[in-house]
């Protein structure tokens, strides 16, 4: 008797969990659309106003952006008069000493890019604004910032890219 009452509780147990489990829904991209509403999107292309600059960084930026939201959304990316419009430029692209080794020396170096965008939701201008998104990386100083930028950079890229993406459909 006691065998079959921990056997049914089992399978109680194990419906209620399966059928708990089957009513809810996951979006792991985050993104919060209404499709209804929104079809399209503009991303223009984001230009260097950094004093400092390395030149395959903007093709870099633009792609993975435009990569970000093909991804993960179904928007229809236009030319113009999108639903959504982001644009901007990357206004900082620099390098700094991060930290000091014993001897005085500095023993590793970060590289940061800030971009500024401006977003404009034409469903609902209450989402619209202009803001700025940052993002780094550390290298050791015993590389040459030519072996390790386009790693570094398509790393920051992302990070920056994810940001957005947040910031502008996710509503994070």
């Amino acid at each position: 008797m006691d065998w079959n009452k921990k056997i049914l509780t089992t399978i109680c147990l194990t419906a209620c969990i399966l059928l708990t489990a089957c009513s809810v829904s996951y979006k792991f991209n985050g993104a919060s659309i209404d499709y209804s509403k929104t079809k399209t999107i503009q991303i223009s292309d984001f230009p260097i106003r950094s004093s400092y600059v390395w030149g395959p960084m903007a093709p870099m930026f633009n792609n993975q952006l435009r990569d970000e939201f093909s991804a993960h959304t179904r928007l229809i990316h236009v030319k113009r008069n999108g639903d959504l419009k982001i644009e901007g430029e990357i206004t900082q692209y620099q390098q700094r000493n991060k930290s000091v080794s014993a001897d005085g020396y500095s023993a590793q170096t970060e590289l940061s890019m800030t971009v500024n965008v401006r977003f404009t939701n034409n469903a609902n201008h209450s989402e619209d604004f202009e803001r700025t998104f940052t993002a780094s990386q550390s290298y050791e100083t015993t590389k040459t910032l030519n072996e390790v930028q386009e790693e570094l950079v398509t790393q920051m890229c992302k990070d920056i890219c994810d940001q957005i993406f947040n910031a502008t459909v996710a509503n994070w």
